[in-house]
């Protein structure tokens, strides 16, 4: 059997749009987007969510903790789930906070990170893993979340260009998904259960090589 990671934030942990503050919801598992990918790519693949709302690609929160950074978790990630034969990362919306105050382009260089953790933990004797790079769908302002991402509107549609970019000097795939999906209008940030079926769609595409 082949294993995949979905490693993400809060639309890998399947956060549906928010009305208000404090209410999260989650799609159930049949309807997020790793387990829409399950169903679809049968028996010969199992799926390992990990997925962690507030998630970042590379940097320590100072209000949701230091746990919500990617590098701090991945190594441990990597290893307890070895062997890999493909990993999909999909984060960068976190780091559009208005408390990071970062563009596009810094937040693109954190995917280095990710793919120099995967090198690093990468046993000799193991084939590398596969890797795909998912530039998520740009923030809009509105809802109960546009507070917390002040500015994201209007930088968040450089990260698709500036993620390939990054992509292409590693020799890792990469997927825009802002040609695919949306994020909601309820809240700016998180999928609709159309859109988490839409991507799994684009990822199955990829595992297969369609």
């Amino acid at each position: 059997m082949k294993s995949v990671l979905c490693f993400g934030d809060s639309n890998t942990f399947g956060t549906a749009p928010m009305l208000r503050l404090g209410e999260e919801q989650r799609w159930p598992f049949e309807q997020r987007w790793t387990g829409v990918l399950q169903a679809a790519i049968g028996p010969g693949w199992r799926v390992i969510e990990e997925g962690l709302p507030g998630r970042t690609i590379g940097r320590d929160d100072p209000v949701e903790g230091a746990d919500r950074n990617a590098l701090r978790y991945l190594p441990a990630c990597l290893n307890s789930h070895r062997p890999l034969d493909a990993i999909v990362f999909m984060l960068g919306t976190n780091d559009f906070k208005a408390r990071f105050h970062l563009d596009a382009q810094a937040i693109a260089h954190g995917a280095h990170g990710l793919i120099d953790a995967v090198a690093v933990n990468q046993r000799p004797e193991a084939p590398a893993p596969r890797i795909l790079v998912i530039s998520p769908a740009p923030v809009l302002e509105q809802g109960c979340l546009a507070g917390f991402f002040t500015g994201a509107e209007a930088k968040s549609p450089q990260l698709a260009e500036a993620m390939a970019e990054v992509c292409r000097s590693r020799g890792v795939d990469c997927l825009d998904a802002s040609q695919h999906v949306q994020v909601s209008p309820v809240d700016g940030v998180h999928l609709d259960a159309d859109s988490h079926r839409t991507l799994a769609r684009q990822v199955v595409s990829w595992l297969l090589g369609r």
